[in-house]
């Protein structure tokens, strides 16, 4: 997170807090209220999250705010939101937790990828391949990185979550490191898919896709998308854009297989990654 968008986030956190003292409630109170974690409110508090808009809508009407108020700190949102593509990264930084952060408060996530796995379903190993090809990072870097990653796909477990993923048959054979780090993050694949808050589409290479696939990017709440390129990440919160990849996902939802069709292609995928076995080098 850059110096500019780090500020921003602190006033937002700063300016809720404020508000809760105000209200006369703990964070744990508040949290009750607003039908979220305890720490994501202390989280969000002390500028470690940035909410999503269905978060900060939970917790404007659990402080009972006035129209002024709830206006005032959706535009400290929006002013965070708008620096979140021109504010650089410090050295030595991976990029690539834009989504992460977009995602941890949403709760209603849907994510196309035609390349990359998604974020919150890379195993430790398979992230830390991720943020090492990101230019001038550092394993100190990288392993602070990974470590964040996979503590932030928690909230697959939350109750009153959905998460839906649409893949393409390629994410799965576009590989880093070794055979075995495939059979690994296909294994975890196919646990999360049994998981009742989630579910896994695959898009079959025997099947034509809808339209040509450019790039991958993540829907939350149907109030924002983050669109991920080769240089980075940004996140839209545009109501025609955010419309025009709910209609795009959807088209690609559709052309993809779910659960035991999906479970069997992913079986037949690791069944080729065993016959590999470590015949190939990195």
């Amino acid at each position: 997170m850059g110096s500019e968008r780090r500020e921003r986030v602190r006033v937002l956190g700063a300016r809720l807090r404020a508000l809760r003292a105000e209200a006369g409630l703990t964070g744990a109170a508040l949290a009750q209220r607003a039908g979220i974690g305890q720490p994501t409110v202390s989280k969000v508090e002390t500028g470690r999250m940035v909410p999503s808009v269905d978060v900060l809508n939970r917790l404007c009407r659990a402080l009972n705010l006035d129209e002024s108020a709830a206006g005032e700190v959706h535009d400290l949102l929006v002013a965070v939101e708008s620096v979140i593509t021109t504010d650089s990264e410090p050295a030595g930084l991976p990029a690539g937790l834009v989504v992460d952060d977009a995602v941890r408060g949403a709760r209603s996530v849907r994510s196309f990828q035609c390349v990359v796995l998604p974020a919150l379903l890379q195993s430790a190993e398979y992230a830390r391949h991720v943020f090492e090809s990101a230019p001038d990072s550092t394993p100190e870097a990288v392993g602070r990185a990974v470590a964040a990653r996979v503590e932030r796909q928690s909230v697959l477990y939350e109750p009153g979550r959905e998460s839906v993923f649409v893949l393409t048959e390629a994410v799965l054979r576009t590989w880093p490191g070794t055979p075995a780090l495939m059979l690994a993050q296909l294994d975890r694949l196919l646990a999360v898919e049994s998981l009742s808050t989630v579910r896994l589409g695959v898009i079959p290479w025997r099947r034509p896709v809808p339209l040509l696939p450019r790039h991958g990017f993540t829907l939350c709440d149907q109030q924002a998308v983050v669109i991920e390129a080769f240089i980075g990440e940004r996140v839209s919160v545009d109501s025609a854009e955010v419309a025009a990849y709910e209609e795009t996902f959807d088209r690609f939802q559709g052309a993809a297989v779910f659960g035991g069709e999906a479970r069997e292609l992913l079986l037949r995928v690791m069944k080729e990654f065993r016959e590999l076995g470590d015949t190939v080098t990195p």
